[in-house]
C-alpha cells in the first residue's frame, strides 16, 4: 500500500507552498473577510509553518521530521518566498524554520469565555512569509521550479513519504495549460509513492466553493476542470479524516477545492498535512 512510509528524523517527509503573487491577489476573499487574498495567503501559510513547528517539538527541540519550501510565483517570475535568513532557501529543515522567522507579531483573537460568550485574547504569531502582488500567474513554471526543487531531496531521501506540492491561486495560468509540468510532477516518486499536488481556488466572491470533488461536472469553468484535472487523489487517512469530519469523500476524492474562502482556506492547508505516520 502506498503512503504508508514511516516520517522520521532519518526519513523525513517534504511540503511544498506554491503561492500565486499574481496582481489580482490583492483583492479581498468572498465577503471581505480576511482581508487580502494575498495577506489571507501569508497568514494561513504562517499559521500552518508555526503548526508543523510545534508537531515536531519535543523535550530535545525541534526534531526534522519535515523539509518546507515556499515558492512565489507573480510578475517578478518565480522564486523562494521565505523571508529574513531563510530569503533565497528553496528547501530547508522544519528546525531551522522553528529558529528563523522574520519576526514575531502579537496578535488578538476571540476565544469563548466559558459563559457562552467570547472574550479578547493575545497570542505570538510568527512571521516567515509576506505578501506580495503582481502581474501574470506563471503556473506552468511555479510546477517545473517545484520538480527541480524536490528532486535532490528525493534523491537524499528515496523512501521517504512522498512530498506535498500545494499550489495555492486564484486565477488561470498565464504561461499555458499546467498539464504537462504537472504530470512530470506528480511522475516523481519515492518508494512509497507519487509526489502528490493538491490545488486550492481562493476566491473573491461569494459563489458556493466546492471542496475534495471526485469529479469535474461539479465545476463552474474550465479553468476549475483544468486544476481539478493535475490535483492527486487524497490517501486513505485523509479520506477517513474528511468522511469523519462530514464530508462526502469517495475513493475517487482529490485534493482540490474551488471558490475557496478564507476559512476554506486554513482547513485545505490542515488536512493536506495531515500524514497519518510521525514517529
Amino acid at each position: 500500500m502506498p503512503y504508508q512510509a514511516e516520517i522520521s528524523r532519518s526519513n523525513p517527509s517534504c511540503f511544498l507552498f506554491l503561492v500565486d503573487q499574481s496582481s489580482s491577489m490583492k483583492d479581498q476573499f468572498a465577503g471581505g473577510a480576511g482581508g487580502s487574498k494575498a495577506q489571507g495567503v501569508a497568514d494561513a501559510v504562517n499559521s500552518l509553518l508555526q503548526n508543523l513547528v510545534s508537531k515536531c517539538t519535543k523535550s530535545d527541540g525541534i526534531r526534522d521530521y519535515y523539509h518546507v519550501g515556499v515558492i512565489g510565483y507573480g510578475g517578478g517570475g518565480v522564486a523562494p518566498a521565505f523571508g529574513g535568513s531563510l530569503s533565497r532557501k528553496e528547501l530547508v529543515p522544519i528546525s531551522l524554520v522553528g529558529n528563523s522567522p522574520i519576526r514575531v507579531e502579537q496578535r488578538t483573537r476571540q476565544v469563548s469565555d466559558g459563559r457562552g460568550g467570547s472574550v479578547d485574547r493575545k497570542f505570538n504569531a510568527p512571521i516567515w512569509f509576506e505578501p506580495t502582488c503582481g502581474g501574470g500567474t506563471p503556473m506552468c513554471a511555479a510546477l517545473t521550479k517545484a520538480a527541480a526543487v524536490l528532486k535532490p531531496f528525493m534523491a537524499q531521501y528515496p523512501y521517504c513519504f512522498p512530498p506535498i506540492v500545494i499550489n495555492i491561486s486564484d486565477g488561470e495560468s498565464s504561461d499555458g495549460t499546467p498539464d504537462s509540468a504537472a504530470k512530470d510532477l506528480t511522475s516523481m516518486k519515492s518508494s512509497d509513492g507519487n509526489v502528490m499536488l493538491f490545488n486550492l481556488h481562493v476566491s473573491s466572491y461569494g459563489n458556493k466553493s466546492v471542496e475534495y470533488p471526485d469529479r469535474d461536472d461539479m465545476l463552474e469553468d474550465d479553468y476549475a476542470k483544468d486544476l481539478f484535472r493535475i490535483s492527486s487523489p487524497l490517501t486513505s487517512y485523509m479520506r477517513k479524516v474528511l468522511s469523519d469530519e462530514g464530508y462526502s469523500i469517495t475513493e475517487k476524492s482529490r485534493g482540490f477545492a474551488f471558490n475557496a474562502d478564507f476559512v476554506t482556506l486554513i482547513k485545505f492547508l490542515d488536512i493536506g498535512t495531515r500524514p497519518s505516520n510521525l514517529r
